[in-house]
C-alpha cells in the first residue's frame, strides 16, 4: 500500500507549488495512474514521495516512510526520466552493478534481461539503445530486487503502441502478484485504458480519485465504434443525415474499416446503416478509446535469480514475473529478496564498468611524462619534484589532478547517471557506500601514482641517461608524502561531489586545495613555533606495549613532516570540512520538510 498525505512541495517566489497538499492513496494488486497536464505538478509529486524534493507531506510505503526503510530500493522501484546509467556502460554491466546495490545476486542481471525481452541486447552499449529498449532496461532495473511498489514517471512516453501494449502487461502482471504500481500519464485515454484507479491532478491540486470505470464513463466522451467494409459510405451517410437534423456529430476514421461517431448512439447509426444498406459488421457503445486489448499474463515460471526455462517465449506481449508461487503461497503475496547491501561490489563494479580509469590513466601518464623531460631539459628542479612531474607553477601534479578526477566521479556520476533510484535520499550517506568509495578511490590513486613515478623514471632515462637521476638516501618519507598527496586529493573529490551533488563541483573543490586554502595556511604558519613537535616519534613509542622498527619512526617522521607542510595542512583541514559537510547533508536529507 502506498499512502500519499498532504504533498506539498517547496513555495516559488511569485508563483504557487507546483504539488499543494496532494493527498491518494495506491493499492497493492492494482494500477493506478496519476492523470494531469504537462506542468501539473506529476513529476514533483514522485520525487516528493521518493524524498528528492524538499516540501511538506509524507509518504508510506507499507506504512513505512523511505527514510525509515532500510533498504529503500528493495521497496520501491522507480523510473524517472531516461535510462539510469552512464552512455559508456553496457546493459549487462548497468544491471550488475545495480544487483550489487540492492543486494541481490549478480544472475539476476541476465533473469531480468529475459524477462524483459531484451537477453540478446546485454553486451550493447546504454547509449546506443532506441527509446523502446532504454525503457525496458529501465524496467529490468526497477524490478531488480523484487519491489513491492513500482514509481514509473511517463513510461510510455514516446513508445509504439506495441511498446505500450507490451508495457502495460508488464505492470499488469505486478500488480496481479500484490504488488502497487503507479504511473503518471497526461493521455486520458492511456489512464482509463491501462489503469484500474485513476488520480487526477490540476495545478498540483487532487481533482479526482475514480475508478478507471467511473473514469472513463464521467471524464471521457462517449462513442459509437462502427467496423464496416463500406467506411467511407457510412460516414457521408451520417454526415449528410446530421445536417439534415441538425445534430452535432463528429465522425472519425480511425482505420480502413473503422469509424468512431461521437454525438450519437448505437440505434441512430444502426438505423441509419439500414435505411442505405450499408454492410455493419460491429456496432458497439464505447467511452474513450479501449485500443487493443492487453495480452494475458502468462504464469510466473522463474525462480528469484534463475534463468527464465528454455524455450520460453520472448517476453514481448505479456509479463513473467521473476517470482516463482510453487509453493502454494497466494499469488497476492509479495516476497522481500534477502542479502544486504554489497558496497565494495557495487563500487568496483561502478569504477571498472567504464573505461574512465584506464582512459585517465592513460592521459596523466601522457601529460605526466611530457612535464617530466620538459622539466629534466630545463634543469633546476629536485628530483622529487621531477619523478612527480611538478613544475612550481603548477598548483597539483598530473597525477594528482587525475586521483582527484577519478574521486569526483566517484559520486558525480551517480548524480548525473543516477544509478541507485530510490535509495539516492539514503545509500549514498551510509557509511559503507562512503567507504568503499573512499578505499577503492585511495587504491586507484595509489596506482596512478605509482604508475606515473615509473612512467617518468622510465622516459627519463630514456631520453637523459642517468644524468636527472640519482639513488634517492631516503626514499620512504617522499613515497608517504606522495601517497598522502594522492590519496588526500582523491578522498577530496569524493566528499566534494557527494556534497555538492557534481563531479565538476568535486574537481573545483581539489583545485581549490593549492589555490585558495594554501595560501591561507602559510599565512597562518609564519612564523616560529613556541612548542615545537621535535620528538614526537619517540613519545608516541613509549605510549605502545612494544617497540616498532626503525623504519615505522620514519615512515612517521614522513607523515608528520607531510602534515606540518602548507598542502598538507591544507589536505587535511579540507577534508575535515569536507567530511563534516558531508554528515551533515546526509543528516539534512532525513528531516522531513
Amino acid at each position: 500500500m502506498l499512502q500519499a498525505i498532504g504533498l506539498t512541495s517547496k513555495n516559488r517566489p511569485d508563483a504557487p507549488p507546483l504539488v499543494d497538499d496532494l493527498t491518494f492513496e495506491a493499492r497493492p494488486g492494482h494500477v493506478t495512474a496519476l492523470l494531469g497536464e504537462p506542468g501539473s505538478g506529476k513529476t514533483t509529486a514522485l520525487r516528493l514521495m521518493l524524498e528528492l524534493e524538499p516540501g511538506r507531506g509524507v509518504t508510506y510505503f507499507r506504512g513505512r516512510a523511505l527514510h525509515r526503510i532500510p533498504h529503500p530500493g528493495r521497496e520501491v522501484g522507480v523510473l524517472l526520466g531516461d535510462v539510469p546509467g552512464n552512455p559508456a556502460r553496457t546493459v549487462r554491466n548497468q544491471l550488475r552493478m545495480l544487483c550489487a546495490a540492492a543486494g541481490v545476486p549478480a544472475s539476476r542481471a541476465d533473469t531480468m534481461l529475459e524477462v524483459v525481452g531484451i537477453g540478446g541486447l546485454r553486451d550493447q552499449r546504454l547509449g546506443s539503445l532506441s527509446l523502446g529498449m532504454e525503457r525496458r532496461v529501465a524496467l529490468a532495473s526497477a524490478l531488480l530486487a523484487d519491489p513491492c511498489t513500482l514509481l514509473l514517471d511517463e513510461p510510455g512516453a514516446g513508445l509504439s503502441p506495441r511498446e505500450r501494449g507490451w508495457l502495460h502487461g508488464l505492470l499488469r502482471g505486478h500488480a496481479s502478484l500484490g504488488g502497487a504500481v503507479l504511473f503518471t500519464t497526461d493521455d486520458a485515454k492511456e489512464a482509463a485504458r491501462s489503469a484500474d484507479r485513476v488520480v487526477s491532478i490540476e495545478a498540483g491540486r487532487l481533482v479526482a480519485d475514480q475508478d478507471a470505470a467511473e473514469f472513463a464513463r464521467t471524464r471521457l466522451r462517449p462513442r459509437v465504434a462502427v467496423r464496416t467494409p463500406h467506411a467511407a459510405r457510412l460516414a457521408d451517410v451520417l454526415g449528410r443525415e446530421a445536417r439534415a437534423a441538425r445534430r452535432s456529430v463528429e465522425i472519425v476514421a480511425e482505420s480502413g474499416s473503422r469509424l468512431s461517431v461521437y454525438g450519437s448512439n448505437c440505434a441512430e447509426v444502426g438505423e441509419a446503416a439500414f435505411r442505405h444498406g450499408v454492410l455493419v459488421h460491429q456496432l458497439a457503445d464505447e467511452t474513450g478509446d479501449s485500443g487493443a486489448p492487453t495480452a494475458p499474463v502468462p504464469a510466473a515460471r522463474t525462480e528469484v535469480g534463475t534463468p527464465p526455462e528454455t524455450g520460453a517465449a520472448p517476453a514481448e506481449t505479456g509479463y513473467e514475473h521473476p517470482r516463482q508461487l510453487r509453493s502454494g503461497r497466494p499469488a497476492s503475496a509479495v516476497r522481500r529478496v534477502g542479502g544486504p547491501l554489497r558496497p565494495l561490489r557495487y563500487e568496483l563494479l561502478r569504477a571498472f564498468g567504464t573505461a574512465t580509469p584506464v582512459l585517465t590513466a592513460a592521459l596523466v601518464v601522457a601529460v605526466s611524462v611530457l612535464t617530466a623531460l620538459v622539466l629534466a631539459r630545463l634543469g633546476q628542479t629536485p628530483q622529487n619534484r621531477l619523478l612527480a612531474a611538478w613544475p612550481e607553477l603548477l598548483p597539483l601534479p598530473p597525477a594528482a589532478l587525475g586521483a582527484g578526477l577519478l574521486g569526483a566521479l566517484a559520486f558525480g556520476e551517480e548524480y548525473r547517471y543516477p544509478a541507485l533510484a530510490a535509495d539516492r535520499g539514503t545509500v549514498p550517506r551510509r557509511m559503507g557506500l562512503l567507504t568503499a568509495k573512499l578505499g577503492v578511490c585511495a587504491a586507484l590513486a595509489l596506482l596512478l601514482g605509482a604508475l606515473t613515478v615509473v612512467a617518468d623514471a622510465a622516459a627519463l632515462a630514456l631520453v637523459f641517461g642517468g644524468g636527472p637521476l640519482r639513488t634517492p638516501v631516503e626514499w620512504l618519507s617522499p613515497a608517504a608524502s606522495w601517497a598522502g598527496l594522492l590519496i588526500g586529493c582523491a578522498w577530496a573529490g569524493v566528499l566534494a561531489s557527494g556534497v555538492f551533488r557534481s563531479a565538476t563541483a568535486g574537481l573545483a573543490a581539489v583545485l581549490a586545495v593549492p589555490v585558495m586554502v594554501v595560501p591561507l595556511v602559510r599565512k597562518a604558519l609564519e612564523g616560529t613555533s613556541a612548542y615545537p613537535s621535535t620528538g614526537l616519534g619517540s613519545r608516541l613509542r613509549a605510549l605502545t606495549w612494544g617497540q616498532w622498527p626503525p623504519e615505522v619512526d620514519r615512515l612517521l617522521v614522513g607523515a608528520l613532516r607531510v602534515m606540518a607542510q602548507p598542502v598538507g595542512t591544507a589536505l587535511v583541514l579540507s577534508l575535515m570540512v569536507l567530511l563534516c559537510a558531508y554528515g551533515f547533508t546526509g543528516l539534512r536529507s532525513r528531516v522531513r520538510w
